[in-house]
């Protein structure tokens, strides 16, 4: 079967909305929600919240029995306050793994328990090369060395928790979106640009009046930067496999790129399952999808979280390849348009 078009401007206007909403882990309910209105607009899908906050999705296929799954991730890295220091600026806690300096100098937002949003940047406490000299280049960045400057006139802590600046606070790291030359420059492509591909293969399948061969559950996960995203999945027994949606990183020793589609065979949790692993090869070649294969030795899943809470799942792993993942990320068109054809060669699959 040919595979229907991708509409590449709803895959991006999708995204770019998605990247553009908030949801450090732990807080990412606005983002679910985001995804929520957009899959609801899709006609044949069911929708519920898990009680961990996850979204998940069934579609009902050709056969009546939910045997197949596919997940990706909406939270994204972040962080919470962790200290209102004496000087009225904010030490963090982290949410997700980064180095510190990916971080520096960015523009932040702070989510009060009132509700309010306070704007900020995270800064090197010696920050200014004017005052402090070759101590600002030679500072270790870490969290004791990093503070949020707030925008708001306020010098001490009383000022700040006047504002309703608490410990446990979110904070959001600014995304920066931007999109030119068929590159998506974001944070958090890690891994919204894979929920996309997700919701852009339901709304090719559904523009072509088409639907699964299987019914197939979608579980947008909302824990997966800390590790046990899908960890409980919510799927029915009878699904047999998972299909983990996750970006691929690219660097030194690597195969990936910003222009294809990978599938992973092995991370820090070792090999993913040889047979499904297969499959999706044959599946990329048949369909004419141009893909890369890699291994990450220092990167994990949600199918290998699924995996360790005891699911009985065949787990494969395929996503686009992100350059500089966990910090300012890019991909580019073609590698999102390839991994949600990929996708929808699956869901069609028999």
């Amino acid at each position: 079967m040919t595979l229907p078009p991708v509409d590449t401007q709803y895959l991006i206007d999708f995204l770019t909305g998605l990247l553009n909403t908030p949801s450090p882990t732990g807080r990412a309910f606005p983002a679910i929600e985001y995804c929520e209105q957009a899959l609801a607009a899709f006609p044949g899908l069911t929708l519920r919240r898990t009680r961990k906050g996850a979204l998940l999705v069934t579609w009902p296929g050709e056969d009546p029995t939910p045997t197949r799954a596919l997940t990706a991730h909406v939270d994204t890295l972040g962080a919470m306050v962790k200290e209102i220091k004496t000087n009225g600026r904010l030490k963090l806690t982290q949410i997700g793994g980064y180095a510190w300096n990916a971080v520096e100098n960015e523009g932040c937002t702070i989510f009060t328990q009132s509700g309010r949003e306070i704007r900020g940047s995270i800064l090197l406490t010696l920050a200014s090369s004017h005052v402090h000299g070759a101590k600002t280049g030679e500072t270790k960045r870490e969290a004791d060395s990093l503070e949020v400057r707030l925008d708001e006139r306020v010098t001490n802590d009383e000022e700040t928790r006047a504002l309703g600046v608490q410990v446990g606070d979110f904070v959001a790291l600014d995304p920066r979106v931007e999109v030119r030359n068929g590159f998506i420059r974001s944070r958090h492509l890690d891994d919204k640009a894979c929920v996309a591909n997700l919701v852009s293969a339901v709304h090719s399948l559904s523009a072509a009046g088409l639907r699964p061969k299987h019914t197939t559950c979608l579980l947008i996960s909302n824990y997966e930067e800390v590790g046990h995203g899908a960890a409980f999945t919510g799927f029915p027994e009878s699904v047999e496999e998972l299909l983990a949606v996750d970006m691929a990183a690219i660097g030194e020793g690597q195969t990936s790129d910003e222009y294809h589609a990978t599938l992973c065979v092995k991370d820090s949790g070792g090999p993913y399952h040889y047979e499904f692993s297969q499959r999706l090869r044959r599946l990329a070649e048949a369909h004419g999808i141009d893909y890369k294969v890699d291994i990450y030795p220092y990167y994990g899943s949600d199918g290998e979280a699924a995996w360790r809470a005891g699911a009985d799942l065949a787990v494969a792993l395929i996503g686009p390849g992100v350059d500089a993942s966990h910090s300012y990320e890019r991909t580019h068109i073609d590698a999102l348009v390839d991994t949600t054809r990929w996708i929808m060669a699956y869901l069609l699959e028999d």
